[in-house]
């Protein structure tokens, strides 16, 4: 599912030494390099003094596995990446997703090191917010840093809380503070709350209510959009480049541990392609100039982040003065921006995808001429989540989509009217808002208690929901899991404001799309949707396993690692310890040494095992898709639709997730110790904590 879907319609529901890389591509089209790459005033603190540069580049929804085992998967079909990567890295092939499993959050993890709970992102990507009158609505997690909860409804904010909200109720620390305090100035291409989100609020936030800025979006929204949304420096104290007289404007984080005044930065396209492109408009890796669809010069929206776009802006960023670059790709398996979906293997899909590998082909070299190159240069390449595929079999038998297109009879989710399946199939008609998804969160209207009887009597009818597929004819059982405040707090989507609560989550059947809709069917309940194919948020390994890529000092050279278990929260302490640079707060993910060199590993995380032992238990005692995260919510749901069970399941779920929050605490003070203090981990203190988490692993399988 693209990132047009999740941006913007839920909105809509709601109101040299590269030469390895290089086996395929064209190179025509590339802008010119600048004579000289500077890093200004950057001071990058890696082990041997190497790096200079970073380049983090997160796609939406790109495979490493395959969909479909006779068709090449999105990465077979980028040899100029994939080769890069096993060639003179790592790839890590082990690699999962928070929960839920979508974009905001995993964005947003694997920038932060953090889950959900501890940045206020809501379980999905709408959360609900209370009005004045006591009634609820739904608003969306895309937005910026700094701004108030956003509701695409309105450009007065009802809830002023910060939309990124730490557990004690502060703004959370920003991802790019380590490198501005270190010198460096950092760009962001249409990366997840990094960048202006929407021109409702984000525009008053940063620029003010009576700007020259706002009063271009009620003049002309469309350009406003071009010119302040997705593109963004974050500039070093020191730094001209977001001189007021270049459009400037202070970068505040009110709640940033330490203080951060003296800041500027610059946001959107407007302001900052004239920093990176002097010469002429900002073009593509094509030599065509960026624009959205209907011509608006400047950001093309999220769903028009194709490689050849991001890539430029991540090339030209580097060669004027910006050494630290975060971009977003969109995906390559729908025809943005307006579709439709393509399966495996259907040639518009091949397409994309080969438009991707000449994009990197093109990137690569560009980069080569500039002297950025993995001996001075950190990679790090990952996808924001996997998903699923739903469809029909592929015509002709056998197909590869290379040399033999795919096509397909069936292809399309399987959308379902939750509202009319439970009004129809169980009786059920209490109203409710949902945010619509193949993981729907669900807000009951009244907010009743967890163990109310309307609640309880509506999470059992959703547990015994069925429906006749339209591409297999079966029954299917729509619902596979369910998540109370309970167990949510376990999977750790439960933040410190209440009202981002939802009063259950459910994980559907991956092929079923849910919607709440009208409580009848007088068309049918269950229909199948061609315009979107691809769907997410639910626990299926398809969804929640992913990649991650590696390139650069202190990255050893191992090509493919299956082994080593991780997830997005362990992108950020491998980064920080690379670097040599600190957080100003704790990680919930830890440091992947084991795919380091020996000089890149912190000496205490060598002097024994015990370091590994360590952080190898406890991934899977905190990770939402670790072993204690699936185990539990097996047990959840289990609980949930029980009769009589379901308080005594409750109760030890709440003590099980205490203990684990308690064991996992102490367990990431000593990792992060060996990781940036110096410490090593004894044998003794390994031995301990690993036998305590195998207990409460044992404990949550027991349920």
């Amino acid at each position: 599912m693209g990132l047009f879907r999740r941006r913007l319609f839920h909105l809509a529901a709601v109101v040299p030494l590269l030469g390895a890389a290089f086996v395929s591509g064209s190179t025509g089209g590339l802008a010119a390099p600048s004579a000289s790459v500077s890093t200004g005033s950057c001071q990058l603190s890696s082990a041997k003094g190497q790096i200079q540069h970073v380049i983090n580049i997160q796609f939406d929804n790109t495979h490493f596995t395959r969909d479909n085992p006779n068709v090449p998967s999105d990465l077979e079909q980028m040899p100029n990446l994939l080769n890069f990567i096993e060639g003179n890295g790592v790839l890590l092939t082990n690699h999962h997703t928070p929960l839920i499993s979508h974009t905001a959050t995993d964005i947003l993890t694997s920038f932060t090191g953090v889950y959900g709970d501890r940045m206020g992102v809501p379980v999905a990507n709408s959360f609900r917010y209370f009005n004045p009158d006591g009634t609820s609505n739904l608003g969306v997690s895309f937005a910026y840093w700094t701004d108030p909860l956003f509701d695409p409804t309105t450009s007065t904010p009802t809830d002023t809380k910060f939309n990124m909200l730490t557990a004690d109720g502060h703004n959370a620390p920003a991802p790019w503070v380590p490198y501005t305090r270190a010198g460096c100035n950092v760009g962001q291409v249409a990366t997840a709350n990094t960048v202006l989100e929407n021109i409702a609020t984000d525009i008053p936030t940063v620029f003010g209510a009576t700007s020259p800025q706002a009063a271009e979006v009620k003049a002309n929204p469309g350009q406003a959009f071009a010119d302040f949304v997705g593109i963004g420096v974050h500039c070093a104290a020191s730094s001209v480049l977001c001189s007021s007289a270049n459009g400037g404007q202070a970068d505040k984080l009110p709640d940033e541990p330490g203080g951060y005044s003296g800041y500027k930065g610059l946001f959107g396209h407007k302001y900052v392609a004239p920093q990176i492109s002097p010469n002429g408009p900002m073009t593509d890796l094509s030599g065509n100039v960026i624009q959205d669809p209907s011509g608006h010069v400047g950001f093309p929206g999220f769903d028009g982040m194709a490689a050849k776009v991001s890539l430029s802006y991540v090339a030209a960023m580097q060669e004027h003065g910006i050494p630290i670059t975060y971009a977003y790709i969109s995906d390559a398996h729908d025809a943005h921006p307006n579709g439709p979906a393509y399966g495996p293997g259907q040639a518009g899909y091949v397409a994309a995808l080969k438009a991707y590998d000449t994009a990197f082909g093109q990137f690569f070299q560009r980069l080569a001429s500039d002297g950025i190159n993995k001996s001075n240069t950190l990679f790090v390449f990952t996808a924001d989540e996997g998903d699923h595929f739903a469809g029909g079999q592929p015509s002709p038998a056998g197909c590869d989509g290379v040399t033999v297109p795919c096509t397909y009879s069936q292809i399309g989710e399987i959308n379902a009217n939750y509202a009319g399946l439970l009004a129809t199939e169980q009786g059920v008609k209490t109203p409710f808002k949902v945010h619509s998804d193949s993981a729907p969160t669900i807000y009951i209207t009244g907010n009743p208690a967890r163990d109310d009887a309307t609640t309880r009597t509506f999470e059992q009818a959703t547990g015994r929901l069925t429906a006749v597929s339209p591409i297999t004819g079966n029954t299917d059982t729509v619902t596979k899991f369910l998540a109370d405040p309970v167990e949510m707090k376990a999977l750790h989507m439960v933040t410190s404001d209440a009202a981002r609560t939802p009063t259950f989550t459910l994980f559907a059947d991956p092929n079923y799309f849910l919607f709440a809709g009208a409580p009848n069917c007088n068309s049918a309940c269950v229909t199948e949707q061609p315009g979107f194919a691809w769907n997410h948020g639910d626990v299926q390994p398809e969804i929640t396993t992913t990649w991650l890529g590696m390139v650069g000092p202190g990255v050893a050279n191992l090509g493919i690692d299956n082994t080593t278990w991780s997830d997005h929260t362990d992108i950020r302490p491998t980064l920080m310890v690379l670097l040599g640079l600190r957080d100003d707060y704790s990680h919930d993910g830890r440091a992947l040494t084991e795919d380091l060199t020996g000089f890149a590993r912190p000496a205490a995380t060598t002097k024994s095992n015990g370091y590994i032992k360590v952080a190898q238990m406890y991934k899977q005692i905190d990770a939402g898709v670790g072993e204690f995260g699936l185990a539990t919510l097996s047990a959840s749901t289990r609980g949930i639709e029980s009769s009589s069970g379901y308080a005594s399941m409750e109760n030890q779920l709440s003590s099980l997730t205490s203990q684990r929050n308690a064991l996992a605490g102490q367990m990431i003070a000593l990792l992060e110790g060996a990781e940036f203090g110096g410490r090593p981990i004894t044998e003794q203190q390994a031995q301990s904590l690993v036998a305590q988490g195998q207990a409460l692993l044992d404990a949550a399988n027991s349920l």
